[in-house]
């Protein structure tokens, strides 16, 4: 029974990042960026990750990164914990810095085929599509063919209004295969369903927890699930299912 748990979950993930195949034969793993949460780090996400099942683990090539600055407490550096972008007075001064670095990463150590963001990580994977897409930036590398978005929200959007390249990057929708994760307790439970909508077609996994990568089980597709994962605010167009606990 397990098994088979862990292989419908597996199945989910790759439907979401639509695996390319060179060949029936000779499957290609899809080669994903990952990008961490703010101050934390390419290594402690890792760790994070690895909670999910060798099942899926295994179909994937997760290649991480550490974010561009470093992250601050109460003024004092943290060492060795980054941050993608540092917001101050509503302002990202340097947040299109943090994209260029992320485009050079890419450059370097791909192609990939999709990105992996959770927390801050997410709400920059979220827009990197549109902005590839309206050729902002990102204009040096392969499109991005899938997201994976833990714990997100959408940049620019009513909770995090800025920076203006944000609004270039969701003004028409994200048609990509995409998969957003958030959870029951998770802060980002209030935000994650503005960039939900911000894609086509989405497939969403809301699970009892809170702002973490979850360690998923069961799955459950149903209208409750809809009305939880979104509260009420979804559009009828993603796709909710509800994980449990192994």
């Amino acid at each position: 029974m397990l098994t088979s748990l862990l292989l419908k979950f597996c199945s989910i993930i790759l439907y979401s990042i639509s695996l390319n195949m060179e060949s029936l034969e000779n499957p290609k793993k899809p080669r994903i960026l990952c990008l961490h949460g703010g101050s934390s780090n390419a290594t402690l996400f890792k760790e994070e990750l690895s909670i999910w099942p060798d099942y899926v683990l295994e179909k994937m090539d997760l290649v991480f990164i550490n974010g561009p600055f470093p992250a601050y407490r109460d003024g004092i550096i943290v060492d060795e914990h980054f941050e993608w972008y540092a917001k101050d007075d509503e302002t990202y001064g340097n947040f299109e810095e943090g994209i260029a670095y992320i485009e050079d990463c890419m450059v370097k150590l791909g192609p990939f085929d999709g990105v992996l963001g959770k927390s801050q990580g997410g709400i920059v994977t979220g827009l990197l599509p549109g902005l590839q897409e309206h050729s902002v930036y990102l204009k040096k590398v392969p499109k991005i063919e899938h997201v994976v978005i833990i714990s997100g929200a959408k940049l620019g959007g009513i909770t995090f209004p800025g920076p203006k390249i944000a609004e270039t990057a969701f003004s028409s929708p994200i048609n990509i295969p995409s998969l957003h994760i958030f959870g029951e307790n998770d802060f980002a439970r209030e935000t994650a369903p503005e960039l939900v909508e911000a894609y086509v077609d989405p497939l969403v996994i809301y699970h009892h927890g809170g702002h973490e990568v979850p360690k998923l089980g069961w799955l459950l597709a149903s209208d409750w699930a809809y009305m939880v994962a979104g509260g009420g605010n979804l559009k009828k167009g993603a796709r909710v299912v509800v994980a449990g606990w192994f």
